[in-house]
């Protein structure tokens, strides 16, 4: 059977590959950014009207749009309602957007680590990935002015505040530094932000787009780790110049976003009960956030170096004795522990041996102790057996 060339670069998604192994109900799994089910609130939807039954504009449901350019102008984010597009989740913006710039060979500049969906997209329609380091407050500005020195990527992919795996929140200096660099070489901004609201001090930061002074942009981001990730609600927000080519392309792809999922997004955001709820999710989060640092204290602090996240769901480590953290799996699943390995946050995985991305949303305190003793013991097994 003859498929496209470009099937032959799909590759199989590890996280979910993980997440099926460990859905039996006794593995304490850090493995996904799965929302705790705790949280998830109970939706109303005794009020739905049918007429949300009907096929819909492609763009989105005009009061939500409205709804979200609001928001984002909070943010700092120059833009009107008819720059924004709802998509079914954050993970459709980077879909569009490959479709929009990667011809195969187009460079694409990432951070190192970086998303790992985002990565298996762009390298699926044939992108070369550019990295730049990750630093405790960012990217390596003298790497980010080195590439794009000496390249011509069609789009930077960035993820500000608290970047998936590293848990990395950019300081206000490396934001206006990557603006600045990104106009004066013309380069497209994909910035992505599922996890702002996600903050457990009060620290904030304007989004890098609302810094720019001349390249173009996308911003995105989601309901999913705030309301219902099963609701598959996202959002993008583009230039001018941008937006026309974005919406052909999602005509093309599914016509347009449920509508059901819209309406019932548009009952929460902005309100006072969604305010109370993030609340409510921040102090849930810290909390199991606050009891992993104490677990990772006590069972890994000859094993790893981490930094204590700000926000998000994860926490990133660096293991003193690099080893490849995907042949631990094995070791751990048979302990009733998953988790996920670092290497494939990487473009080259293999030059990137020894981290470990951990969830703190999903396994309740009481386990996770446990669940973090039995790791460190896979980790010291292993090195015991390759000394």
């Amino acid at each position: 059977m003859a498929f496209s060339a470009r099937v032959s670069r799909l590759k199989s998604s590890l996280i979910r590959e993980i997440l099926a192994a460990a859905q039996r109900p006794e593995v304490m799994s850090f493995a996904g950014g799965l929302p705790a089910e705790a949280l998830l609130p109970t939706l109303d939807w005794s009020e739905l009207p049918a007429s949300v039954g009907q096929y819909g504009m492609s763009e989105g449901e005009p009061a939500l749009r409205e709804l979200i350019a609001a928001e984002a102008r909070q943010l700092g984010v120059p833009c009107t309602a008819e720059q924004v597009m709802i998509v079914s989740g954050s993970q459709q913006t980077l879909d569009l957007a490959a479709k929009l710039f990667i011809d195969p060979g187009t460079q694409v500049l990432l951070e190192a680590p970086t998303y790992l969906a985002a990565l298996q997209s762009f390298q699926f329609f044939g992108a070369d990935c550019l990295t730049v380091p990750q630093e405790a407050d960012g990217p390596c500005l003298a790497a980010l002015r080195e590439c794009l020195e000496q390249n011509r990527p069609a789009f930077a992919y960035l993820i500000p505040t608290f970047q998936n795996p590293s848990a990395v929140r950019y300081s206000e200096a490396k934001r206006d530094a990557v603006a600045q660099l990104l106009d004066a070489y013309g380069v497209t901004l994909l910035e992505d932000e599922p996890y702002r609201e996600l903050v457990f001090d009060e620290g904030s930061a304007t989004p890098i787009v609302a810094r720019l002074r001349k390249a173009s942009w996308i911003y995105t981001g989601t309901v999913s780790k705030t309301l219902v990730p099963g609701l598959r609600v996202g959002y993008l927000i583009a230039t001018p110049d941008l937006f026309p080519h974005l919406l052909r392309l999602k005509q093309s792809a599914d016509l347009h976003t449920n509508r059901i999922g819209q309406w019932q997004a548009l009952q929460w955001l902005g309100s006072e009960r969604y305010r109370e709820h993030l609340a409510q999710l921040r102090s849930f989060y810290r909390e199991r956030r606050d009891a992993m640092q104490l677990s990772l204290q006590a069972h890994f602090a000859d094993l790893a170096d981490w930094e204590i996240p700000q926000g998000g769901l994860f926490f990133w480590l660096r293991l003193r004795h690099a080893q490849d953290t995907r042949e631990l799996l094995d070791a751990a699943l048979a302990q009733d522990v998953a988790f996920m390995p670092g290497e494939p946050f990487f473009v080259d995985p293999e030059r990137n041996p020894g981290y470990l991305r951990l969830n703190f949303s999903h396994v309740a305190p009481a386990r996770l102790d446990e669940g973090l003793r039995r790791l460190a013991a896979v980790i010291r097994n292993a090195q015991a057996e390759a000394a």
